[in-house]
C-alpha cells in the first residue's frame, strides 16, 4: 500500500505513449549500431554508457540516431542551429494528441480525418513536423525567417519522401502586422473536467482581481510576423504549436554549463524573451478566433506561466490548458487554448484544496545550489519541530506535521535543535522505511526541487495522502515557504 502511495505524488516523467517511456535509448547498443555515434559514447564509473551533453556533435549525432533508428527519418543541421532532443520533442506531439482526441470541444469532421497542425518557427530541424507526420500521419506547415533555417528545414523534408508530402515549409515575409483587440467582451469560464492524463486545468481568475501582469513597454514584440501575415485565407488548422525564443539575451541562453544544444539568436532570443513572443501569439490568435481549434506552445518558466494563463482569460479564451514536461531534472510546461465552446458543462475548480503547488525561485545568487535550497527546506520545516525526510538522490524531502506543528510553521515558531538532535532525528524518519509513518490527523506532503535555466528553481509541493486534513493550511504554509526560499537565496529584484 505504501508503495502505491508514494508513485501517486511521483513526478510527472515522460508521456506513457512516448516511444522512450518503458524504453528509454541505449547508449552502448546505438553506438555497436551506428560507427559514427561510437565515439562520443564514454562509460561511466558505475559501468553506465554515457555521452557528454555539453558537446554540441554528441547531442546532434545522438538526435540524428535516434531519428533514423527509431522514427525512420533521415536528418541533420548544420553547426550552431538548435539541436532538439527527441524524447522531450516527442513529448508535445503526444500531449496535442491528446488535445485533439478529448472531448474539451466540439470535434470536427475532417475528411479522413487527416490533423492538420502549423509550427511556428520550425527551425533548421524541422523536428514537430518530422514526428507528428512519422508518428501520427499530420500534416504540417512549418513557419521561419531566415534563409538558414528554410533551406535545411526543406532538406529535412526532402530527403524523407515517405512523409514529404505532409510538410510544407513556409517563409515568414517581413511585414507591418498589426493586432486588433477582440471587440468581444464575453469570456466564457470554460473548464472541463475531463482528467486527462497530464493535462492539468487552469482555474478562471476572479472578477475582481484583473488582470494586471502585462508586458511592460520594453517588453513587446516587434518581430516579424507570428501567425497573422502568414496563415493565408481560407486556411484551417487542429493547431499551432510553437518552442519559443526563451531568453532575453544570448548571455542568458548560454548560462547553462550542463548541456549544448546550439541554437542562434533568432532562435533563442527576442526583446521581453518567451513572455513577449508568446503574447503576440496570443495577441494573433485573438484575431484568428476559430482559424486554430488549438493554440498551443511551449513555456520555459513557471510564473510566465501564471501571466500567460491570467492574459488568456481576460482576452476571451473559453479554455486554457496546461501541463509539465519533466525530463531529468530539467521542466518545461504546455500552454493551450481555444476560442471553441466548450462541448461540457464546466465543474467549479474551487471545490477543493490543491493537492499539488508550485513556485518559482528566480535570480537565486550563483553561489548556490539546489542541493543548498532542498537543505534549506528541510531545516525549514525541521527547525518547528516537524518530521522531515530528506532524499538527495530525488532532491525531495518528505514533511509530516500535527496540527500544532503546522501553526508553528505559520507562525515563524523556531525550536532549538541542536546538530547533533539534528542528525537523530533524520535517522529515525529514514530508518524504518521508504515511506515514513504518518500519524492519525496529521499533515504529509513532498517538496521536490528541479534545476531549470541557471538561476532559477522550480519547488514543487504534493500532498502524500489524498486530501489534507487541515483545509487551507497546505497551501499556507508553502506561501511561507516561498517567502522564506527567496528572502536567503534570491537576490534583489531591481524596479523598472
Amino acid at each position: 500500500m505504501g508503495k502505491k502511495r508514494r508513485r501517486e505524488v511521483e513526478r510527472p516523467t515522460i508521456h506513457p505513449k512516448n516511444k522512450y517511456s518503458e524504453n528509454p535509448p541505449d547508449f552502448a547498443r546505438l553506438a555497436s549500431l551506428y560507427p559514427s555515434f561510437e565515439p562520443f559514447v564514454f562509460y561511466s564509473r558505475d559501468g553506465r554508457p554515457r555521452i557528454h551533453w555539453t558537446d554540441f556533435n554528441a547531442t546532434r549525432e545522438l538526435t540524428r540516431v535516434l531519428l533514423l533508428h527509431d522514427h525512420g527519418i533521415n536528418w541533420w543541421i548544420p553547426d550552431g542551429q538548435l539541436c532538439p532532443t527527441v524524447p522531450n520533442r516527442s513529448n508535445y506531439i503526444h500531449w496535442i494528441e491528446d488535445l485533439l482526441s478529448s472531448d474539451i470541444i466540439p470535434k470536427t469532421c475532417n475528411k479522413g480525418d487527416n490533423v492538420k497542425g502549423f509550427d511556428i518557427g520550425t527551425g533548421a530541424n524541422c523536428i514537430y513536423p518530422l514526428l507528428g507526420a512519422s508518428l501520427l500521419g499530420w500534416s504540417f506547415v512549418g513557419s521561419d525567417v531566415t534563409d538558414v533555417a528554410l533551406k535545411w528545414a526543406e532538406k529535412n523534408v526532402r530527403n524523407n519522401p515517405h512523409i514529404s508530402e505532409l510538410i510544407e515549409i513556409r517563409k515568414v515575409e517581413s511585414c507591418s502586422t498589426s493586432v486588433k483587440e477582440s471587440d468581444n467582451g464575453e469570456s466564457a469560464c470554460g473548464e472541463s473536467n475531463l482528467d486527462l492524463s497530464g493535462v492539468e486545468e487552469q482555474a478562471v481568475p476572479s472578477s475582481s482581481s484583473p488582470f494586471d501582469l502585462s508586458i511592460d513597454a520594453n517588453n513587446i514584440y516587434h518581430g516579424q510576423p507570428v501567425l497573422l501575415g502568414v496563415v493565408r485565407d481560407g486556411e484551417k488548422f487542429d493547431f499551432c504549436m510553437c518552442n519559443p525564443p526563451f531568453f532575453e539575451t544570448m548571455e542568458e541562453a548560454g548560462l547553462n554549463p550542463k548541456t549544448s544544444c546550439g541554437g542562434t539568436p533568432k532562435e533563442m532570443v527576442c526583446p521581453g524573451g518567451e513572455r513577449a513572443f508568446i503574447s503576440r501569439i496570443i495577441e494573433d490568435s485573438v484575431a484568428l478566433k476559430q482559424i486554430f481549434r488549438w493554440y498551443t506552445s511551449m513555456v520555459g518558466r513557471k510564473l510566465n506561466l501564471k501571466i500567460l494563463t491570467s492574459k488568456l482569460w481576460e482576452v476571451g479564451a473559453t479554455v486554457v490548458k496546461t501541463t509539465e514536461f519533466v525530463q531529468g531534472q530539467t521542466c518545461r510546461w504546455g500552454l493551450a487554448w481555444t476560442f471553441m465552446p466548450p462541448a461540457r458543462k464546466i465543474k467549479s475548480p474551487h471545490v477543493t484544496e490543491k493537492k499539488n503547488l508550485s513556485f518559482m525561485l528566480e535570480g537565486v545568487q550563483r553561489q548556490f545550489s539546489a542541493v543548498d535550497v532542498l537543505n534549506s527546506i528541510e531545516s525549514f520545516f525541521h527547525s518547528t519541530g516537524a518530521s522531515c525526510k530528506l532524499n538527495s538522490a530525488s532532491f525531495t524531502v518528505d514533511i509530516c506535521a500535527s496540527k500544532d506543528r503546522c501553526n508553528a510553521i505559520l507562525k515563524n515558531e523556531v525550536n532549538d535543535v541542536d546538530d547533533a538532535a539534528g542528525g537523530k532525528h533524520l535517522l529515525e524518519t529514514s530508518s524504518s522505511s521508504s515511506c515514513f509513518h504518518v500519524p492519525l490527523n496529521s499533515l504529509s506532503f513532498r517538496v521536490s526541487v528541479f534545476q531549470q535555466i541557471p538561476g532559477t528553481l522550480l519547488v514543487k509541493g504534493s500532498l502524500l495522502h489524498g486530501d489534507s486534513p487541515f483545509p487551507g493550511l497546505f497551501s499556507s504554509i508553502f506561501q511561507q515557504l516561498e517567502t522564506d526560499l527567496s528572502r536567503k537565496f534570491c537576490r534583489e529584484k531591481a524596479t523598472t
